[in-house]
């Protein structure tokens, strides 16, 4: 990697981060050149513009999340294990990649679903695509036996994924020490439910 390339990366770090605090549709060239210690003219060689500074700092998080959450579960073996560890990392992924506001995809998601445009479509190409791995792992799942044959993939890819923006919400919202226990319970009532046995309430 150049100096170029290097010093790029040093702001998306320091972009994702404020993003996470300010939201995405929040940042700008001088609160960055502030952040940053750079100059405007500087932001501007990197990113031509505004716009631009979004949609990489969309592909930055993403990158950032993937490193963070699905690369470390790969290691798991593949059904049930790397699923949960998919879901566990996923919890916690903002926390340990210091992101003090949370998931700027989480929050670019209702910051720009009303606003079409490339930073909107951008957003929901990412978080599509892991939509779709996430239906995958799950699929995953019923080809190792851990689910049933008859596991509607996509309704359970949508229900963990609607239980841990609850956690979210709960973790940085209400500060809930206990959410993502709360999370990676319901997570497990899920996933026995959809068992080839499953328990019996």
């Amino acid at each position: 990697m150049g100096k170029g390339e290097e010093t790029r990366q040093t702001i998306l770090d320091s972009a994702v981060a404020l993003a996470s605090q300010v939201g995405i549709s929040g940042l700008s060239v001088g609160s960055l050149a502030e952040k940053t210690g750079m100059s405007k003219s500087g932001l501007f060689a990197h990113f031509g513009s505004k716009e631009e500074m979004q949609l990489a700092v969309v592909r930055a998080t993403q990158e950032l999340f993937l490193e963070t959450v699905m690369r470390p579960a790969l290691r798991e073996k593949r059904g049930l294990p790397r699923l949960r560890a998919i879901v566990a990392n996923w919890l916690v992924w903002a926390r340990r990649s210091r992101l003090p506001g949370g998931c700027p995809l989480a929050a670019a998601a209702h910051e720009f679903d009303g606003q079409p445009g490339p930073v909107r479509d951008e957003v929901s190409h990412a978080l599509g695509l892991w939509r779709r791995a996430l239906a995958d792992a799950i699929g995953k799942c019923v080809e190792a036996g851990d689910l049933r044959p008859d596991t509607p993939v996509e309704q359970v890819a949508f229900e963990i994924n609607g239980l841990v923006l609850a956690c979210l919400q709960d973790s940085q919202l209400f500060q809930d020490p206990e959410s993502e226990q709360r999370a990676m319970t319901a997570f497990d009532r899920l996933m026995s439910h959809h068992a080839p046995n499953p328990a019996k309430e």
